[in-house]
């Protein structure tokens, strides 16, 4: 478009934030804001909602913020996204402080921004807030509650332990549950290795998408979690026989423009021997802080030595142990998974960012963790 010198106009640059922020491309949407500064467009709503989209998927949430507040004349669209984006990044608290704010301006949440609060909610644990703000979508913004709002209702009691009140939502809905409530219940069974449940919430789910890999992912992993090992086998041969695929976790880090991805217990990078190498005087040091492997979220039924290997070399800590290798002291490490984060690569990057003093900011589809010290800003609470 610029080689035929057609210049960007706002769609255009919206278009391309987009790009960036799905893809986590923060130097490209840098470059992208540089332009649009340079053409005076900064202040303009549709551009400012786009670089707060932008920079918080991205990982940056400061810049995002600043960004906020660098807009005028904020609509609604504008005030929903930050909202969205001190949720990802387990702001919780204060998405809500800006959803008041919204509303004292005179704005009216429409599904997304109640969507954002709720999830907000979910994610904090506030299940009262949470009744509260799902009530007031009904009864005073006369919205109705679509699936992703029973969802986060689902998740909002599933993850505070409450899963007979999350199973009675899913089984008095004014329709029939789709997959989004499902797995937001077997999500919550899993966290509660709530077998029995967990198994009922799966059947559901393979009804509905039987070829989608998740459910039968969850469900290994709580069998797994409670060392039911043949019924672990039994799903995983379901999935052979239904010629289903797992997605395989990957793990990517941008290094000077260049993005470098892992998989699990990956050897191709060509700095693979120092990856290898900066992992292992991690395990040394996290070992010697406490940190013990979980292996509860190891699929296979092998011994306990064999279990820690396996979690060591999964795809984040790879991409961590790499960009520590190739990045400067004072930056952040950035990492994007295409899958969530487990918990023993959570608690792995708590200590890490404690031992290598820097930030450590990894992205999953559902939010971002950033931890400093040893501390995660979810709050072990996702």
């Amino acid at each position: 478009m610029e080689e035929e010198g057609i210049g960007p106009d706002k769609v255009t640059f919206v278009s391309i934030l987009d790009a960036c922020a799905i893809l986590g491309f923060l130097a490209e949407g840098k470059r992208i804001h540089a332009q649009i500064l340079g053409l005076g467009l900064e202040s303009d709503v549709m551009l400012g909602t786009a670089l707060i989209s932008m920079y918080g998927k991205c990982g940056t949430f400061e810049e995002a913020r600043w960004m906020f507040e660098k807009v005028s004349n904020r609509d609604t669209i504008c005030w929903t996204s930050m909202i969205a984006t001190c949720t990802q990044h387990g702001y919780d608290r204060e998405a809500l402080q800006l959803f008041g704010q919204m509303q004292s301006n005179g704005m009216k949440p429409d599904e997304v921004a109640f969507l954002g609060v709720l999830s907000a909610c979910s994610h904090a644990g506030f299940v009262d807030d949470g009744w509260h703000y799902f009530h007031s979508m009904k009864e005073d913004a006369k919205i109705i509650p679509q699936a992703e709002h029973y969802g986060c209702m689902v998740d909002l009691y599933g993850r505070a332990g409450l899963l007979d009140e999350a199973q009675a939502i899913v089984c008095t809905l004014p329709f029939q549950a789709n997959a989004v409530v499902w797995m937001s219940f077997l999500g919550a069974c899993r966290v509660h290795q709530d077998v029995k449940r967990g198994r009922l919430a799966a059947e559901h789910l393979l009804e509905l998408e039987p070829q989608t890999s998740s459910p039968y992912v969850v469900l290994s992993n709580t069998y797994a979690a409670t060392g039911k090992w043949e019924n672990v086998e039994k799903v995983r041969k379901a999935m052979i026989d239904r010629r289903v695929k797992k997605q395989p976790g990957r793990s990517s880090i941008e290094i000077n423009d260049k993005i470098h991805e892992f998989i699990v217990g990956d050897r191709s990078h060509p700095e693979v021997v120092e990856i290898y190498a900066e992992l292992e005087r991690l395990n040394t040091e996290m070992k010697k802080l406490g940190y013990v492997p979980d292996t509860n979220l190891v699929l296979h039924d092998v011994e306990e030595e064999d279990k820690a290997d396996l979690l060591s070399l999964h795809s984040e800590k790879l991409a961590i142990s790499f960009g520590l290798l190739n990045m400067p002291g004072d930056m952040p490490i950035r990492v994007i998974k295409n899958l969530r984060v487990c918990s023993d690569c959570h608690t792995a990057s708590k200590f890490i960012s404690k031992i290598v003093k820097r930030e450590i900011v990894l992205r999953d589809p559902l939010r971002f963790h950033h931890f400093k010290g040893g501390i995660c800003s979810c709050g072990d609470y996702w």
